[in-house]
């Protein structure tokens, strides 16, 4: 175990400072630093509120994460950090940080893909990923069905969403139920008492002419928002939890029943789940049952690893020194619109046989 990589991650993409520390496959330490209350009020992320709280959060999460995996910064074979995609000045803040921390200790420092780091966080719970896997991701940004060959080289898109994100979908249903932000949580809440079949809401892009593996959640969302509404207008109560529960079932099912068509047309056969939405109960259950049938094997982190942490981020960075890919340069940048296509971000001039590291000094910077 002491031939892993031990590897620092870095995660600022939206509005967690995650940091973690993993050995190889073996987490060591996920400590988060969430400004999520302070959104709560705008009912959703506001950037330049997340970019103030990373700054704030990011040198005590990181000495918190240290303390909890029992490690010296100096033990470290690396330093990873979310490069993209994700809210521009929130990913500056992590890599400007992964630079100072990668710089000051003489460490390589590797910019890895947000969604990729997503896939390659089961490698924590359940060993290494098969090759290929199919992913389906989904949360607040995102919503994507992607193939990965080689989490550190060859992840291709399959589908994604082409409006709402099935989380911002939650979000707003949440809103227009008053349940508060965010969403997923309370609606999954509110769903376990409800009717999945009480109210038949649309499947998005479900048509026989529609795209097989892309997500459409905006049509949903307006549906269920005018039928509450319709509700209201005729003075009578709205069954919130019967309204949860038939909406969740409408996301889940479509969401499900794509990545299974997936894993079946691309002779695929281990699905994994991940992002903030694979938390959901429903889901899960979903998901195992139709994979079962198709003969698939579901791989779905615990929750804690679904939503974003920095213990993907390690994972990944790990991965990427245990197979000798390229460090990034210094001038490596924050890309908000990153393709998954670069699960990460290597350096120009190491195809050259060049280390950024041996230009560090000797001297530890690092006190």
């Amino acid at each position: 175990m002491a031939d892993e990589p031990l590897v620092l991650g870095i995660e600022t993409s939206c509005d967690e400072t995650g940091v973690g520390i993993v050995r190889g496959t073996t987490l060591l330490a996920d400590a988060i630093a969430s400004s999520v209350d302070e959104h709560a009020r705008f009912g959703g992320v506001v950037p330049e509120v997340a970019s103030r709280a990373h700054l704030e959060a990011m040198v005590p999460t990181i000495d918190r994460a240290l303390k909890e995996a029992g490690v010296s910064a100096r033990d470290l074979d690396g330093i990873a950090v979310t490069a993209g995609p994700g809210l521009a000045g929130a990913l500056l803040v992590g890599v400007s940080a992964a630079k100072a921390y990668a710089y000051a200790l003489g460490k390589p420092l590797y910019g890895v893909n947000h969604l990729a780091s997503h896939i390659c966080v089961d490698q924590l719970e359940h060993g290494a990923l098969p090759e290929p896997t199919m992913a389906l991701l989904v949360s607040g940004g995102h919503s994507s069905l992607l193939l990965s060959t080689d989490i550190t080289s060859d992840v291709r898109p399959m589908g994604a969403t082409i409006d709402d994100a099935a989380g911002e979908a939650f979000d707003k249903i949440a809103r227009v139920l008053n349940l508060g932000f965010p969403g997923g949580p309370v609606i999954d809440r509110y769903a376990k008492e409800g009717d999945p079949s009480a109210i038949a809401f649309p499947r998005g892009l479900t048509g026989p002419r529609d795209p097989v593996y892309d997500f459409s959640f905006s049509g949903l969302k307006t549906a269920v928002a005018r039928w509450i509404e319709a509700k209201r207008a005729a003075g009578e109560e709205v069954p919130v939890r019967d309204v949860a529960a038939s909406f969740q079932e409408a996301v889940v099912d479509v969401l499900t029943r794509k990545a299974v068509r997936a894993c079946k047309d691309q002779g695929v056969d281990h699905l994994m789940i991940g992002g903030g939405v694979a938390a959901n109960s429903r889901l899960r259950v979903l998901a195992q049952e139709r994979c079962e049938a198709a003969g698939i094997r579901l791989r779905v982190p615990r929750p804690k690893l679904c939503t974003d942490n920095g213990a993907m981020v390690a994972a990944l960075g790990a991965e990427m020194v245990a197979r000798g890919r390229s460090a990034s340069d210094w001038d490596l940048s924050a890309d908000s619109s990153l393709p998954v296509t670069d699960p990460h971000v290597p350096g120009t001039r190491h195809a050259h046989g060049h280390d950024h590291v041996h230009e560090v000094s000797k001297d530890n910077l690092y006190s």
